[in-house]
């Protein structure tokens, strides 16, 4: 018979244009859910770290970058991307106005609270699919972490981020020499094919180790010069 441990306690429930996102406790950790859809919880962070070093390791030591994370969250690609001294800005782009008020005044404030009194952060409520193409601003990384990968959204608006046209926009929002990284649950060479033939240039995946499993990944590009 499951204990009271065992069964998530929701602290949050919100309904948007998106669809539903959901907050829970599970035992010690902090779980987002949106459209039924489990995405991340307050667990580990790996990935979430591995996604800004791999994007900042990129740039080959390009003095004080731009970086655009798509996606607050629990904060954690925030957090790793302010503890860092590199950066001149952190922008970041999340879409579900309950995700920031969770993280400005909730539970979650616990892992981002530093990093959203960094004077380099911003935090944009606005839709990442739609931001990349209509933005005339520029960065140095874009760090997408809005789905669980390529191949396995959270709705289906978001499949054209990862098409042609909306990797054209992802380009637009890079300066030259400038570094996609897009985390994934799982590896998708046929991603890889697309970021291709969207002219990016220096393709390559890197694995997150699991202990068992399919390992996480970071798909890495560099618009061309």
């Amino acid at each position: 018979m499951p204990t009271s441990y065992d069964i998530p306690e929701v602290l949050d429930r919100h309904v948007g244009p998106h669809g539903e996102v959901v907050l829970r406790r599970h035992g010690e950790l902090l779980q987002i859910i949106a459209n039924g859809c489990f995405l991340m919880d307050t667990s580990d962070g790996r990935s979430e770290r591995l996604l800004i070093d791999a994007a900042l390791g990129a740039l080959d030591g390009r003095p004080e970058p731009e970086v655009l994370i798509g996606g607050l969250g629990v904060g954690f690609s925030l957090a790793h991307a302010a503890a860092d001294p590199r950066p001149g800005r952190i922008t970041v782009v999340e879409r579900e106005s309950a995700i920031i008020g969770w993280h400005l005044d909730g539970p979650l404030s616990d892992f981002s609270a530093r990093a959203l009194a960094d004077p380099r952060t911003e935090i944009l409520e606005t839709d990442l699919v739609a931001y990349v193409h209509e933005t005339s601003d520029t960065y140095d990384a874009l760090c997408v972490d809005i789905d669980n990968g390529p191949d396995w959204t959270v709705t289906q608006d978001n499949d054209s981020l990862y098409s042609s046209h909306g990797l054209a926009g992802c380009a637009g929002a890079l300066r030259p020499g400038g570094v996609l990284a897009v985390w994934s649950a799982r590896p998708s060479p046929e991603f890889e094919e697309t970021l291709r033939n969207a002219g990016f240039q220096q393709v390559r995946t890197e694995e997150i180790p699991v202990a068992r499993g399919v390992p996480d990944v970071v798909h890495l590009a560099v618009r061309p010069g």
